[in-house]
């Protein structure tokens, strides 16, 4: 049973030495996920692939339905999710291209995103905690398989998620280092938190 996801992000529309076994689109409540899931093998172990803005890299980040995305991993049996983005530094540790960055939280500065299972009016409230944001096993396995495999790392940090698609002015990543913000991308909210 596959049971861990990789969600793809710019420049990584496909897993290069998947070797696939199957494809699976998943309708979802929310309307159709990025992309069918992608299931094969990796070093004999079995994953699924989900490229975020499709196939084709035509889905921009504000535009991306993550909760079908997250719905249709969960409803392929998927429990854990590596998600993976393109990141820009904010704070002197990060600057460093082709590095290999694992936050241990997330400031979210996005706007009109859907970003909760539980709305609507027969739904009912749900407070999720979302304290530490991310796995701490799943965090950890990476950290080290990227130690062996001498990938340049840095542990730690902090992700500030923006609306996108446009870049940054200097006023706002000036404001993002002030709060304490170490890498900025544009995906990572909502979907950590409706993972």
């Amino acid at each position: 049973m596959t049971v861990v996801a990789v969600i793809g992000g710019s420049g990584l529309a496909k897993l290069a030495n998947l070797k696939i076994t199957r494809r699976e689109f998943v309708r979802t409540p929310y309307g159709e996920p990025s992309a069918p899931i992608v299931f094969g093998e990796v070093g004999g172990k079995e994953i699924a692939f989900l490229p975020r803005h499709g196939p084709k890299h035509t889905i921009p980040p504000h535009e991306v339905n993550y909760r079908a995305n997250i719905w249709a991993l969960k409803e392929a049996g998927i429990h854990r999710v590596i998600a993976i983005a393109a990141v820009g530094g904010v704070s002197d540790k990060y600057l460093e291209p082709c590095t290999m960055a694992v936050p241990d939280q997330i400031i979210d500065y996005t706007y009109g995103r859907e970003h909760t299972f539980f709305a609507g009016q027969d739904k009912q409230v749900k407070h999720i905690d979302f304290t530490n944001p991310y796995c701490d096993d799943l965090r950890q396995n990476l950290v080290n398989a990227a130690s062996n495999a001498s990938i340049e790392l840095l542990v730690g940090g902090t992700y500030g998620a923006t609306q996108g698609p446009r870049f940054e002015t200097t006023a706002e990543v000036r404001r993002m280092e002030q709060d304490g913000v170490d890498i900025v991308g544009m995906t990572g909210m909502p979907e950590a938190a409706l993972a």
